[in-house]
C-alpha cells in the first residue's frame, strides 16, 4: 500500500494524504492550575449568579464520551489541561505555550515526563482558545495520581496534512492517526465523515472574530431551547465529532453559506451569554465535498477505543434545570416546598 494511503477501521482505503511529507515534533507543557477570577460569581444569560469549577486543573470523573451539557461547571475541561509556563530568550512572552497550542493536533500521544505517572500514555483531545489549553484523556487511575505541574511531552504529528485528492478540503488541528480511525468513506469524490450532531452555524458564538483556528475552539450557544432540540443538541458528549453547517473556518470561524467545519467538542457548556460546548475545527470545505455521515459513535472515546462513550441521552442545561426547580419550589405548598429543596440538596 503506498504511504500516503490512509486506512479506515474497517480496513478499506481512506482518503489519501501526504504522510510522508509530515513532520513530527516533540512539543510540552505542565498540567495547569485553575485560574480564579476576581469574582467568585458567573452572571448567567438568565441573571443568575453561580459559583461553579471552570477550566484548568485535572477533571476527575469528567472523560470523553461523558455528557457535557447539564454539568454544574462551566467550560469545563475534561481530563487534563495542559499550559507552557516557560520563557525562551527569543520570542513574545507567551511563544512556547503558542507553539505547544499549535503543534498538537487531536489524536497524538501525550506522555507524562515527571511526577508519579511517569511513562502514562494519553490522548490529545482538543484546544481551548482564550485559556490557551491543550487537552489530554488518560484512564480514571491515571488521573487519580496526577499533580499538578506534571510535564508532559506530545509527538505533534499533523501540521501541513493535506488529503491529496481534495484540495478544496483544508485539515486542522488533526493528526494522520485520528483520519486512519475515523471511519472517513471516500465516494464518488466526496469525502463521507461521521458525526454524532449537525449545529447551524446561526447559533455559533465564542470564538467568533478570531482571526486563526489553529489554536483553540468555539462554541455552541444552547440558550434557545426549540433548537437545541431540534438539532438533539442536549446529548452532546466530550467528544463528540459534530458538523457545523454553514461554517468556514479556514482562516478564522465565520458564516458561509455552502460551507460545512466539522470538529470535535472539546469542553463543555456554559450558563454565561454567547458561550456553551467547544469545538476545536478538524476539517473544513465545501458542502458538495464534504459530506456529514450521522455515526451515534462518532465520539474520539470510541474512534481510539479508550472506553464505551455514555449512549446520546437529551439533558437539560444548567439553566434550565435550575430554572425548573425554582418554578417547583414557587408553586409547591410549603411541606413539598421543603421536601423537593431537601431532595434537591441531596442530590
Amino acid at each position: 500500500m503506498s504511504r500516503n494511503l490512509s486506512t479506515n477501521r474497517s480496513g478499506h482505503p481512506g482518503p489519501r494524504i501526504n504522510a510522508e511529507r509530515l513532520v513530527a515534533v516533540t512539543v510540552c507543557g505542565q498540567i495547569a492550575h485553575p485560574v480564579g477570577r476576581a469574582s467568585a460569581y458567573r452572571i448567567g444569560y438568565d441573571g443568575v449568579p453561580r459559583v461553579l469549577p471552570g477550566t484548568g486543573g485535572i477533571v476527575l470523573n469528567q472523560r470523553i464520551g461523558d455528557p457535557c451539557v447539564g454539568l454544574a461547571g462551566d467550560h469545563i475541561e475534561p481530563g487534563v489541561a495542559l499550559h507552557n509556563n516557560s520563557r525562551e530568550v527569543i520570542g513574545p512572552r507567551n511563544g512556547p505555550n503558542n507553539a505547544l497550542l499549535t503543534y498538537a493536533c487531536v489524536g497524538n500521544f501525550a506522555r507524562v515526563s515527571s511526577g508519579p505517572c511517569i511513562g502514562k500514555a494519553g490522548l490529545v483531545t482538543g484546544k481551548h482558545g482564550g485559556v490557551d489549553h491543550v487537552l489530554v484523556d488518560f484512564p480514571t487511575d491515571v488521573l487519580m495520581r496526577l499533580q499538578i505541574g506534571d510535564r508532559m511531552q506530545i509527538v505533534a504529528h499533523g501540521l501541513g496534512l493535506r488529503l491529496t485528492a481534495h484540495p478544496r478540503i483544508e485539515v486542522l488541528n488533526c493528526s494522520p492517526r485520528l483520519l486512519r480511525r475515523w471511519g472517513i468513506v471516500e465516494r464518488n469524490g466526496r469525502i463521507h465523515v461521521p458525526v454524532t450532531h449537525l449545529v447551524p452555524s446561526r447559533i455559533m458564538g465564542s470564538g467568533l472574530g478570531k482571526n486563526t483556528a489553529w489554536r483553540g475552539d468555539y462554541d455552541i450557544q444552547l440558550a434557545d431551547r426549540p433548537t437545541r432540540e431540534r438539532f438533539r443538541l442536549g446529548s452532546l458528549r466530550f467528544g463528540d465529532m459534530v458538523a457545523i453547517t454553514d461554517a468556514d473556518t479556514r482562516r478564522g470561524p465565520l458564516f458561509r453559506t455552502g460551507r460545512v467545519t466539522i470538529g470535535v467538542i472539546v469542553h463543555g457548556d456554559s450558563t454565561v451569554s454567547g458561550h456553551g460546548p467547544g469545538v476545536t475545527p478538524l476539517l473544513t470545505g465545501p458542502a458538495e465535498f464534504l459530506v456529514p455521515m450521522h455515526s451515534p459513535r462518532a465520539n474520539l472515546a470510541e474512534i481510539f477505543g479508550v472506553r464505551d462513550a455514555m449512549p446520546p441521552q437529551q439533558r437539560l442545561t444548567l439553566a434550565e434545570a435550575d430554572r425548573r426547580r425554582r418554578c417547583v419550589l414557587r408553586e409547591a405548598p410549603p411541606q413539598l416546598a421543603f421536601q423537593v429543596g431537601a431532595q434537591a440538596a441531596a442530590d
